[in-house]
Parts: C-alpha cells; sequence; structure tokens
C-alpha cells in the first residue's frame, strides 16, 4: 500500500541522492580513499589514505540488503545494531506509517534487484531526514550495508 504521490516523490529522492552523493564525492573525493572504516558504536565513517585519516563522516545505518534472501533489512528492525545508529531510520519508519507507505514501515522489503533497492530506499531515507549524502561500503557476503551522511568534514 502507499499513496498516489509516492512513486514520484521516491523518484525525486533518488535523484537527490545522486546530486548529493555526486556533490560529495566532488569536494571529498568518497569512494576513492585507499580505506575506510566505520563504527557504528561511535556512529563515524573514515576514509583514510597511507595511515592517515582524510575524511570524517557522522553516519547513521539505513538498512541492509541480502543478496541470498533478495530482500532489504531496514536498520531500525535490525536488533543487532545500537540504537544511536537507529533515530534516522525510526523516523522513516514513522513517516510510512503516517502516509501508509508499506515499504517504509515494514522491516522486510523483497525485491530481484536488491542493490538497487538499497540505494532506493535509502534515498527515500536521506530525503525524510535531510541527510547530506549516503555510502554503501564494498561487502563481500553477497548483501551492503547502507550508511546515511549526516556530517562530512576534512579530518585535522
Amino acid at each position: 500500500m502507499k499513496p498516489y504521490w509516492y512513486p514520484a516523490w521516491r523518484e525525486e529522492a533518488i535523484e537527490q541522492l545522486n546530486v548529493k552523493n555526486d556533490r560529495l564525492e566532488r569536494e571529498f573525493h568518497l569512494g576513492h580513499w585507499s580505506r575506510y572504516d566505520y563504527d557504528i558504536t561511535t556512529g563515524r565513517l573514515l576514509f583514510s589514505e597511507d595511515g592517515a585519516t582524510k575524511v570524517i563522516a557522522g553516519i547513521q545505518i539505513a538498512g541492509s540488503t541480502s543478496a541470498k534472501a533478495d530482500n532489504w533489512l531496514w536498520a531500525w528492525a535490525n536488533s543487532n545494531l545500537p540504537d544511536d545508529v537507529l533515530s534516522d531510520t525510526k523516523l522513516v519508519r514513522t513517516f510510512g506509517e503516517m502516509n501508509g507507505i508499506d515499504e517504509l514501515a515494514q522491516p522486510y522489503v523483497t525485491d530481484d534487484e536488491v542493490e538497487v533497492l538499497g540505494w532506493e530506499l535509502t534515498a527515500v531515507a536521506v530525503r525524510i531526514c535531510d541527510a547530506l549524502g549516503a555510502y554503501r561500503p564494498p561487502r563481500g557476503e553477497g548483501g551492503a550495508l547502507f550508511l546515511i551522511l549526516k556530517s562530512v568534514n576534512w579530518a585535522g
């Protein structure tokens, strides 16, 4: 279930995320640093090169995908995550409940193209929470973790 306006609104969210991520790429070179590390307990994502931290981002977790199950799991529904990195997705769930948007209010969303789905739902979260952008760290287990970027700054 979803309201008539949601598909166009969701498409706008995807376009907005692309613009935001392009700006972060230009300004902070995200995706081009030789190393990244994230710490969900501190809510930080660090980009480094030659052992030196170059960029520090404050994060929330949007959710994760599973290629094996072809699904997305919202971070708010993942009991393994600390509450400190879930406030944005809790807002997404509330938005979904208030507007009758099932894919935002239910824990799992299934789709054959789960990687695309992950980016699309993260875009929706970024729009609802007025975040700066999003990042998906590489992951080798057949799924991915999607992060909402709340702040991005040069280190030092």
